[in-house]
């Protein structure tokens, strides 16, 4: 017992010194044992303090937790301003992006083979069908035609010359003047003349042809692009690129419905008893507000991308001014013609709760309620709440800064839905 008061009043190096002083007379047995002892009673002392200290320390938070609560002073109701919801029937548009594309692309290439004599147009510009854009050297065709002639004037000759004789012995084989064997011969002669007379009109049509193939001229109504063989260059009959055209007006613009977009549509479709879904479209380019083109779907593709989930739209555009370049980049929303009845509010009205959006609803007692939505797209000008409001619910809309927790008491002052949207305008 002495070794374990000296142990707890002392600390562990006086343990230490006792043991060291007593070993010899106590043996290493018993040494352990009171050693051990000691130990187990410092642990007891540490966690009686450390129970004494949490108490405390509890006790502190209690206290404060009272304090706090008795010094909270009465809430005086926040001015607020209130709106009914609207409720109207809107057309709903969904939006994707899409790309402009023309209708007539084509890459302008020679016929013949020649030299390119002339590039008879000036970069860039528009032409019409038939207009001329380049010339390919003409001389060794105009040569091929002449030559052609003649041989068709040599078989007309050939064929009249056998036409006479094929008649005479017709007349004299009757007074076996000539044999039966000579008029066959002479009949046969006239008929490969008539025949060579063929060949000969053909090859002269076709070297006609060539000669007019010397002169490249546009196939569409389009622009044409820079000129890629210029004038000296071998242009290689059906190989090399002489320039690309691409018409102008009317113009396209695909676009890339989701998979339960184009169900939607379908089943639209279905229910107005159209084989084919109706669908309006309004287009906007990457410098115009809104979507102030208009047009109308004309194509299907006849199948759902697998990879990607969509399906393949395509909208035709008017283009009179030359708004729409092929390859430019869109916006484009989609509508099925038909309208529906939709709540809309201030969209200022909206807060987010981390992944929920949620707004403040004028409460029985003139309580603010939380409610927690699932806005939907813009509508003129308004949010569109899919869920978690009715039609006759007033919505806060002014003052929101001022509601510090669901419940808290408000002074309303009744105002319009449309009060916020023309706030934000005349700013």
């Amino acid at each position: 017992m002495e070794i374990s008061v000296d142990c707890v009043d002392n600390g562990a190096a006086s343990c230490d010194y006792v043991v060291q002083q007593r070993k010899k007379r106590l043996g290493l047995p018993r040494l352990r044992k009171e050693a051990r002892s000691c130990r187990e009673r410092r642990r007891s002392i540490r966690l009686e303090w450390l129970s004494l200290v949490s108490g405390l320390l509890l006790a502190a938070v209690i206290l404060s937790g009272c304090e706090n609560a008795i010094a909270v002073p009465d809430v005086r109701p926040a001015d607020v301003d209130v709106a009914p919801v609207l409720v109207k029937r809107i057309r709903y548009w969904d939006e994707f992006n899409g790309q402009i594309s023309a209708i007539g692309s084509v890459e302008i290439r020679p016929r013949v083979s020649g030299y390119v004599d002339r590039v008879n147009y000036k970069e860039g510009d528009e032409v019409r069908q038939g207009d001329l854009l380049f010339s390919i050297d003409p001389r060794p065709y105009r040569a091929a035609v002449d030559s052609a002639t003649a041989r068709l004037e040599r078989a007309r000759a050939t064929v009249q010359l056998a036409q006479v004789r094929d008649q005479r012995a017709r007349t004299l084989v009757q007074t076996s003047a000539v044999s039966r064997d000579e008029a066959d011969t002479r009949q046969a002669t006239y008929l490969e003349g008539k025949a060579d007379v063929l060949d000969a009109e053909a090859a002269l049509a076709a070297a006609k042809l060539n000669l007019e193939f010397t002169e490249v001229r546009a196939p569409i109504d389009g622009r044409v692009s820079r000129a890629l063989l210029t004038v000296g260059n071998l242009a290689v009959a059906d190989q090399s690129l002489l320039t690309t055209m691409v018409s102008q007006d009317p113009v396209y613009v695909y676009f890339d419905p989701d998979e339960h977009s184009y169900l939607r549509y379908g089943a639209q479709a279905r229910e107005r008893r159209h084989s084919v879904p109706a669908l309006s479209v309004r287009v906007g380019l990457a410098n115009e507000e809104g979507f102030p083109h208009v047009g109308k779907v004309d194509f299907f593709d006849n199948r759902v991308d697998p990879a990607t989930g969509s399906i393949r739209l395509r909208a035709t555009l008017e283009n009179k001014n030359r708004i729409f370049t092929p390859g430019l980049f869109a916006r484009v929303q989609v509508s099925n013609d038909t309208d529906a009845e939709a709540i809309l509010i201030d969209d200022k009205a909206v807060l987010t709760d981390q992944d929920r959006k949620y707004l403040y609803v004028l409460g029985p007692d003139n309580t603010a309620q939380r409610r927690d939505i699932k806005p939907g797209r813009l509508s003129q000008g308004f949010r569109v709440v899919e869920s978690g409001l009715t039609p006759g619910d007033k919505i806060i809309i002014g003052g929101l800064q001022r509601i510090y927790f669901p419940g808290a008491p408000v002074n309303p002052s009744e105002v319009s839905m449309n009060h916020g949207n023309s706030m934000r305008a005349a700013n």
